[in-house]
């Protein structure tokens, strides 16, 4: 059963502002690899919602190197993922910068490249323009309007959904006057969940 709870924005600007400008050493850095901006940002999201989506190919998670997502650190992969995600872990829609809040995605375009760069915006300046945090280029506070770019898209993150176990309805066994709580005294234990499988098909070719 899916159930949704609230994407924590602040944590996500917490986690920008502290590991912006240097790399947690529990993910792999893609610094000089084809860019580390998506995964520093999904790390950031990841921050903000707790949840991953392990589903093969198509989910969005990191356990290793050899075990993620292209979603994780590929920038137009992460934009699929969380304006398409129906299942667990975060999910949100474009939307343009007067719908756009602290904890959201950036992402930029150039002609040339494709939508090449992806940052969080952390907040505002004085005057309304997006501050973001970034890596690759490693940035904090920086105003969006200092990038050259032609696009850009805003990505809400509106909340996170969550599974849990399908619990049995009690109306059976109320009506019948046996129990009130469904499946009282059956064993409680349950298998593991299977571990994510390893996808190879995530690649290193991530944007700046």
């Amino acid at each position: 059963m899916l159930v949704t709870k609230p994407y924590l924005r602040e944590r996500a600007v917490e986690y920008a502002r502290k590991w912006a400008l240097s790399r947690n050493p529990l993910f792999t850095d893609y610094t000089g690899r084809g860019g580390n901006c998506t995964n520093f940002v999904s790390q950031a999201v990841y921050a903000g919602s707790c949840t991953m989506n392990y589903t093969p190919v198509y989910g969005w998670y990191y356990l290793t190197e050899a075990m993620r997502t292209a979603s994780w650190t590929g920038v137009e992969f992460l934009f699929n993922f969380l304006t398409g995600n129906e299942g667990a872990g975060p999910y949100g829609r474009q939307v343009g910068l007067e719908e756009a809040e602290i904890g959201d995605v950036i992402q930029l375009y150039r002609t040339q490249e494709g939508w090449y760069h992806t940052m969080l915006l952390i907040g505002f300046d004085t005057d309304g323009a997006p501050l973001v945090a970034a890596q690759s280029d490693d940035a904090l506070d920086r105003r969006l309007d200092t990038y050259t770019y032609d696009v850009d898209r805003f990505i809400h993150v509106e909340g996170v959904r969550l599974q849990i176990p399908d619990t049995e309805d009690c109306f059976a066994a109320l009506l019948a006057g046996t129990a009130t709580v469904p499946g009282e005294g059956a064993p409680q234990d349950a298998p593991p969940d299977e571990a994510p499988q390893e996808n190879g098909t995530a690649e290193e070719g991530t944007g700046a």
